[in-house]
């Protein structure tokens, strides 16, 4: 095997499945079917086999099926190029959910050192003019993919600005405090700005290969206007301990790696991603996307799973047919969702296609090719 697949998909209470399964192989996949029928829910289930809340963000409560409310249960065989591994995660009324990999209770983050993955999903679609959150997340996404230490990184600076930011609300003023805290985020920080800055090089170099039919997009990683630009843990803490009588003053921590923001350029009519149009905008995501996944294949020597939701939809047929081309030359598993099966005849036999019916509580997944 020479990418990583999921061969086996069982859902237990996954949101409106009562159970599913699904026995695959390596080629792209292809849910259809009409709204409702649960498309994007089995998506969700398989971004869980990732580190994180899912593609939607939702909390464990959330993912369980409301009728019983009893819980939720995700389990999966991967294959990878070097083994297979039989991951579970779970959640029991609506704690937070486990990860079980070959039987053995896993951190999250463990599974991004075994399975890499992407994904696009319409709420994606206005990335490039909402908030910055949006688009540090989507950047994040991508660093974690090339650097699976980015989650542990992020949660070690998470965790010592909360605690930063709890001494600020409560007006604190003791240097001694302050001044642990700050080490730990600046170590964090330090390593959360290199795995970033590396990722940007890896998408741009993936871009500047060639090879794709989708426009090129500049990526730039910048700060809020008048915010200190510190490179490396010591100046980092630096600047927070310089800065600290402001932070005070706002009750939270007011520059970090948390409040960076990533531009994007239209290569090719030399603009803004957020001053193109809707389509043009599209383009560019689905763009990131496949340059994030070659790269992925060039570092690991394996593609990573790819999710796109609706994702042909927004696409004339001729876009449809060289999005499709691009994903088996990759030789991914992609996942794609669509309401009926014309927009994905171009794939031919080279997808593994399946139906589901409007009730999809159980066994509703027709395998057609």
């Amino acid at each position: 095997m020479t990418s990583t697949a999921v061969t086996q998909l069982r859902l237990s209470q996954f949101r409106s499945h009562r159970r599913l399964e699904l026995d695959l192989d390596e080629r792209p996949v292809v849910l259809y079917g009409p709204n409702g029928a649960g498309k994007t829910n089995i998506l969700e289930a398989v971004s869980l086999l990732s580190p994180g809340r899912g593609l939607r963000r939702a909390s464990a409560e959330e993912m369980s099926r409301r009728q019983e409310a009893v819980g939720w249960k995700v389990k999966a065989l991967l294959s990878t190029p070097d083994a297979q591994h039989e991951v579970q995660t779970y959640s029991e009324k609506g704690a937070a959910r486990r990860v079980m990999i070959d039987d053995k209770p896993s951190p999250q983050t463990k599974l991004a050192s075994l399975v890499r993955m992407v994904w696009l999903i319409p709420s994606m679609d206005r990335l490039w003019i909402e908030g910055a959150e949006g688009r540090r997340r989507f950047l994040d996404r991508m660093t974690l993919s090339f650097s699976p230490d980015h989650a542990e990184a992020t949660l070690n600076y998470e965790k010592a600005m909360r605690d930063r930011n709890r001494l600020l609300k409560d007006a604190v003023n003791d240097e001694h405090w302050y001044r642990a805290l700050e080490i730990n985020m600046a170590t964090a920080a330090e390593h959360i700005q290199q795995n970033r800055k590396d990722a940007l090089q890896r998408i741009t170099a993936a871009q500047n290969e060639g090879g794709s039919k989708f426009p090129n997009a500049r990526l730039a990683l910048v700060s809020p206007k008048g915010a200190p630009e510190p490179q490396g843990a010591e100046e980092l803490a630096h600047v927070w301990a310089e800065t600290r009588q402001l932070d005070l003053a706002a009750g939270r921590t007011l520059f970090g790696p948390h409040r960076a923001d990533l531009e994007g350029h239209y290569v090719a009519k030399d603009a803004p991603a957020r001053e193109c149009s809707t389509g043009e905008q599209k383009a560019l995501l689905i763009s990131l996307i496949l340059a994030n996944a070659r790269a992925l294949k060039s570092q690991t020597g394996a593609a990573p799973i790819v999710l796109l939701d609706e994702v042909a939809a927004h696409l004339d047929a001729e876009r449809q047919a060289i999005l499709y081309d691009e994903i088996c030359a990759l030789r991914t598993q992609c996942w794609m969702t669509g309401t009926g099966p014309d927009m994905f005849l171009p794939l031919g036999d080279r997808a593994q296609v399946y139906a589901l019916g409007s009730h999809s509580e159980e066994a509703q997944a027709v395998a057609l090719g």
